[in-house]
């Protein structure tokens, strides 16, 4: 095996942690050798690396992709232009997460909640008449583009199509799609800037009370061109579909796989919140992200030159023995429960980490309560994403006893 290809292996992809455990005990900075390309394990240098924004920026300067060999491949685009949020660095960052993060939009997310538990109710009310059911395609896919969807304010959107948006744009930076296929879905993903920005034009003349309203009303303030506005917007549906899906499937799976655990929420439904922060440590939905280097620096001891591509390994660092005690087990008693990085760090720390909380606290809450147990079908395993990026569930079959 071609050192590296480890990275983008099927099975690792499936099962990283064996991986990372090794990466963290060789090589907490790894030069995957002949990519330009380095991988950062654990917990302290994850979080030194989010820090140093100077040396470490958020720009985005390439995809990757696999290639012929199996190693990750990096299609640059050379120039930063056009940065917007998740992608850009300071002073850019804090006008674009002010832009669009006022306090009305935590409220907002706030009042959602009665809204979240009505739809997860009549959506375990459907699944529970079917008994066997892909939780994914029947609950958890849909809670949350619906819920980004109301959030923004998208106007006569249609929800699947909506979801395939959504995930096209985390397909985008998988890093496991060849270049004819990482090219593929970039063109595709036109198609969906262009609907954002028909939704953006719309929002200009008529800005109604949803964050869509927020942006153009930042448009209107030049505090945002119209092109930051889309770029962010499109952001905000494919991580505010990707993030909560990954987490409420990874949720599921494991009680499924637990039914002590069930047991003991139904008991004890307080302890929900907490079991939520555990799955983000133990399954993050992003697996990593990625920081440009703009100029010779080092890491841990470890030189990275100028224009390389540095991972940041959230769900390698999220299982940091040097940082959790027993990382690998499910602890609902762990002190400081949210010190893990599964939203990332510093100042690109999701913005809407407190919509996935809300969101999986009512999801699993619901479905504890109408239900006396569920567990996977034997015949039919979990089925994972091919994603280097995204550690989300492509199909999740469970059997539900209504209580």
């Amino acid at each position: 095996m071609i050192p590296g290809t480890q990275l983008l292996d099927p099975v690792v992809l499936d099962d990283p942690y064996p991986f990372y455990r090794r990466l963290r005990d060789e090589a907490p900075v790894w030069e995957i050798p002949g990519t330009g390309v380095f991988a950062v394990s654990t917990f302290d240098r994850v979080a030194e690396a989010a820090g140093r924004v100077e040396d470490f920026s958020s720009n985005m300067h390439c995809l990757l992709y696999r290639d012929e060999r199996g190693l990750p491949g990096r299609f640059q685009f050379g120039d930063a232009g056009g940065q917007a949020l998740a992608t850009a660095d300071p002073p850019v960052h804090a006008v674009h997460r002010n832009a669009v993060f006022p306090e009305l939009v935590a409220t907002r997310m706030k009042t959602l909640e009665p809204d979240i538990v009505e739809l997860a109710d009549m959506l375990v009310t459907r699944a529970l008449g079917e008994q066997g059911v892909d939780f994914m395609g029947a609950i958890g896919n849909i809670v949350p583009i619906t819920m980004i969807n109301r959030l923004v304010g998208f106007r006569g959107s249609d929800l699947d199509e909506l979801w395939r948006s959504a995930v096209n744009g985390t397909r985008l930076v998988s890093g496991t799609l060849t270049l004819d296929e990482l090219i593929e879905v970039a063109t595709g993903m036109a198609g969906v800037m262009a609907w954002v920005g028909e939704q953006l034009a719309g929002a200009l003349e008529d800005p109604g009370d949803g964050l869509l309203g927020i942006v153009a009303g930042a448009v209107q303030a030049g505090t945002l061109t119209e092109s930051e506005a889309i770029s962010i917007l499109t952001v905000l549906l494919s991580a505010g579909g990707e993030t909560t899906t990954s987490l409420l499937g990874n949720a599921v799976r494991i009680l499924a796989e637990r039914p002590d655990l069930q047991e003991h929420l139904r008991s004890d439904p307080g302890q929900i919140a907490n079991f939520a922060e555990e799955v983000l440590r133990l399954e993050s939905p992003f697996r990593h992200m990625m920081r440009f280097v703009p100029r010779d620096t080092e890491l841990g001891g470890t030189a990275i030159p100028a224009d390389s591509t540095v991972l940041l390994l959230w769900g390698s660092a999220n299982r940091d023995p040097l940082e959790f005690e027993r990382p690998d087990e499910l602890d609902l008693r762990r002190q400081v429960l949210r010190r893990h990085v599964a939203f990332g760090r510093g100042i690109h720390h999701c913005v809407g980490a407190p919509l996935a909380r809300i969101e999986a606290r009512a999801v699993l809450t619901v479905l504890l309560e109408r239900t006396s147990s569920f567990c996977l079908e034997a015949d039919s395993p979990p089925r994972w994403v091919r994603s280097f990026l995204v550690r989300r569930h492509e199909g999740l079959a469970v059997r539900l006893s209504p209580r």
